[in-house]
């Protein structure tokens, strides 16, 4: 039978991608960084939400039904923080549950 000629050590490419040097940190880490980035960005948008009701409340002039779309603007901003909020603890305690249960 011939032998075949194999121009490197690794014949199937089982270890090539081991020197790429991507990154270091677990993977608990990096989907907590990831969550943390999304729902401060959530954060952010909920906060604008409030300040557009309120400019709109501020500048009615009088009108009732600007008045209104001021207050459920800002009604609606508070609902969504209120969501963020409560999605950053949730998915905090799950985390770290999963990291200390899994962690030998």
């Amino acid at each position: 039978m011939p032998s075949l000629a194999s121009a490197q050590a690794d014949l199937y490419g089982v270890n090539r991608m081991t020197e790429t040097n991507l990154g270091t940190r677990e993977i608990g880490d990096t989907a907590s960084s990831i969550v943390n980035i999304v729902l401060g960005f959530l954060g952010i948008l909920a906060t604008l939400g409030i300040l557009a009701g309120g400019f709109v409340y501020m500048t009615s002039g009088g009108n009732a039904d600007k008045k209104g779309q001021g207050q459920n603007g800002m009604i609606a901003g508070v609902i969504g923080l209120v969501i963020v909020l409560a999605a950053y603890a949730i998915s905090r305690f799950v985390l770290t549950s999963l990291q200390n249960e899994t962690t030998y």
